[in-house]
């Protein structure tokens, strides 16, 4: 049967609460695969797995439980390798690695960070900052709204400015963001957000963070910002025993 894979620990993170469970209906029991200083924490991998709420909430609280405990190298909700003596041959192989990770984590958890525009104030934003837009607007405005080129040439470039915007508007919010971090990752570009970067940050500095995200809110009023955290630090962990096995790695984050 296939595996399950969760998270990894140190050899030495406290016990799990008897009778932990984890994802599928009925929900699998948790167990732990142990290799060197290194261990698993897995179950049997259901037939058929989805991104369901039901199971992805499972996946989540599993690793929050665990890493109340201690560090915990979280891996995507989906996580499945080919049985248990897989998982363990990639911990013995990649032991130097985890072990790494373990000691660099530790502490830290992972806050991800989106942005978008909000529509109205970028484009009094854009205008106000621009005199050869505002120009032809009020061309168009006093020939009672100009020709149909007029318009379009209007409508083009207020859309490659609103564009020119998106990019300067992200780099400028990861630059004043990264200062209260420890690392950066910068995420899979997303449908309607400009930015969506995930900033490692240790627990007694998260309120410092936070007061940087709220600077950015003061200081960006034309941007959205979402921020989802604390969370276990999935982007910072590099493909896990599952991945690197060669198995397959099933559909979504679960956590962003």
């Amino acid at each position: 049967m296939s595996t399950y894979v969760y998270g990894i620990t140190a050899r030495s993170h406290p016990a799990l609460p008897e009778g932990m469970t984890g994802v599928g209906q009925p929900a699998r029991p948790v167990r732990l695969l142990t290799a060197g200083e290194l261990t698993a924490v897995v179950s049997d991998a259901p037939e058929d797995l989805r991104p369901k709420r039901r199971d992805l909430l499972a996946h989540q609280n599993l690793l929050a439980e665990t890493g109340a405990g201690g560090c915990i190298l979280p891996m995507r909700f989906g996580s499945i390798a080919d049985d248990d003596d897989s998982v363990t041959q990639v911990l013995t192989a990649r032991a130097e690695h985890y072990q790494e990770r373990l000691r660099e984590l530790d502490g830290k958890v992972e806050y991800n960070v989106k942005a978008t525009h909000i529509e109205e104030a970028v484009l009094h934003l854009v205008m106000a900052e621009n005199t050869e837009l505002r120009s032809l607007a009020e061309t168009n405005r006093r020939s009672g709204g100009g020709s149909y080129d007029d318009k379009i040439r209007l409508g083009e470039m207020v859309a490659s400015a609103v564009k020119a915007k998106e990019a300067v508007d992200a780099s400028e919010v990861q630059s004043l963001l990264t200062p209260a971090a420890a690392a950066v990752s910068v995420g899979p570009e997303s449908t309607g957000w400009l930015l969506n970067v995930s900033f490692l940050v240790a627990r007694d500095s998260a309120e410092r963070f936070l007061a940087a995200v709220e600077q950015v809110r003061q200081s960006h009023a034309h941007l959205e910002l979402r921020v989802n955290g604390p969370l276990p630090p999935y982007s910072f962990v590099e493909p896990g025993p599952a991945q690197s096995s060669g198995s397959t790695a099933g559909a979504g984050a679960g956590a962003q």
